[in-house]
């Protein structure tokens, strides 16, 4: 029997995550008593609060309740705290990942997962817009925040769940997906998967579980691709054959018309009309951090973020500013996320920027990782240069914002890209909203 089945209250450890932040409120809209902790006020923290769930700030045990029926952690956790997990496990309280809580909600409904290694938040959020449209009620999670209802987490009271399925630390395995949707695969997280054949090994496991009465999207004529979906039961469909039936989408790029091919393919199977897929599609306003306009600069720029931080969808955001804005200077401010995925990616991440006309590069965002003095943004810069572009590296954001202003004008476009914490620049500089 499922802990959320029995449970009357569950806490939450790194409950400020974009994600597990979306199933503590998910669990608590079950009815299940709900408190968390985190290592600070992280921005999602006070819409916790407001809707009930009590959150602490820190890291001690006596902050996790004595009544608590189980625990639920982010694995970032497993990191930054482990004498705290271990600490639970110590008192014998039942204890869980994220992804293992995801796996107990999917077996409970008929589950859309979006997995890939790009795209999978905007084709997530693009499925639950046609669907919440066509009034089919799904409960929706996404690794981001729903641009129109303002949240990740949506409570729909159908059997539908749309689920994004992370596939780091092969999370995805705990889903049980009806229809499973594979956007793309790329060679990423290569500081947890040995190379491109284990990524697909791990999209491979999940694919299997889709039943044979189940779907599997995906473009077919992927060669990295194909691996993922070999042996498999369910009945495959290939997302390009939808292509022609985008309509004009308000976010610019070739990936976005893939985007939403994945999602038409998906709104196909469920017998959702045509017409209403294409007027949901040209309605959709995006998703947080995905060429997110922020304003204007003090001088007339104009201001873009995009969470973009492996090769692909780096050169995929600046294409789609260059596509959006033809003859316009673009310029690429970017925070490199991970020392190891700038090392192992080193020579994609120097090809990547093709589309802009300058690059500046912020020191290295560390995350979950020690310091790795053979790896800065002082060499990635080297590298881009040698292709030909023009990149240097600002220290601080009082120096980016400096570099910026000076060298840009009204009617050039600025491009924040990374997964780290720079956005908040974006942010200050948007001056104006228009």
């Amino acid at each position: 029997m499922s802990i959320l089945q029995t449970a009357k209250k569950i806490h939450f450890i790194g409950v400020g995550g974009i994600g597990i932040s979306a199933a503590a409120r998910m669990v608590k809209s079950m009815g299940i008593k709900v408190t968390g902790n985190d290592l600070a006020e992280f921005p999602l923290i006070p819409g916790l609060r407001a809707e009930g769930i009590d959150v602490s700030i820190g890291k001690d045990i006596s902050l996790i309740p004595t009544d608590t029926d189980a625990v639920v952690y982010s694995v970032a956790w497993e990191t930054l705290a482990p004498e705290l997990l271990a600490e639970v496990k110590a008192k014998k309280i039942p204890i869980y990942t994220y992804p293992e809580l995801l796996g107990m909600l999917s077996e409970k409904y008929f589950t859309i997962a979006v997995s890939g290694t790009a795209g999978k938040t905007t084709v997530t959020a693009m499925i639950a817009k046609i669907m919440i449209d066509a009034g089919l009620d799904p409960t929706v999670i996404v690794g981001s925040m729903l641009i129109e209802q303002k949240t990740n987490f949506v409570a729909g009271k159908s059997k539908y769940l749309i689920i994004e399925a992370d596939e780091y630390k092969k999370a995805f395995h705990n889903l049980s997906p009806n229809i499973l949707v594979i956007n793309n695969i790329t060679p990423d997280h290569l500081d947890y998967f040995k190379d491109l054949a284990d990524i697909q090994n791990a999209f491979n496991y999940v694919a299997r579980k889709v039943p044979d009465t189940g779907f599997i999207v995906c473009d077919t004529s992927d060669q990295n691709t194909t691996p993922a979906i070999s042996g498999t039961k369910a009945t495959v469909i290939n997302y390009t054959n939808y292509k022609e039936l985008v309509p004009k989408l308000k976010q610019p790029g070739a990936h976005n018309i893939a985007n939403a091919s994945g999602a038409i393919a998906v709104a196909k199977i469920l017998d959702i009309e045509e017409g209403k897929i294409i007027k949901s599609l040209q309605d959709f306003a995006g998703t947080w951090r995905r060429f997110e306009y922020k304003g204007k600069a003090e001088n007339g720029a104009l201001i873009y973020d995009d969470y973009a931080h492996n090769p692909e969808k780096i050169q995929a955001a600046l294409q789609g500013a260059r596509e959006m804005f033809p003859g316009h200077r673009i310029f690429a401010v970017f925070q490199p996320h991970l020392y190891s995925r700038t090392k192992l990616l080193f020579d994609k991440f120097t090809e990547s920027f093709h589309y802009a006309d300058e690059i500046i590069l912020a020191p290295i965002y560390a995350a979950r990782e020690e310091n790795d003095p053979s790896i800065t943004s002082e060499i990635l810069a080297t590298g881009i240069c040698k292709k030909g572009k023009t990149a240097l590296v600002c220290n601080s954001e009082i120096d980016i914002e400096k570099e910026i202003l000076s060298k840009t004008r009204d009617g050039d476009v600025i491009v924040f890209v990374g997964a780290g914490d720079l956005n908040k620049l974006a942010e200050r500089m948007a001056v104006s909203k228009k």
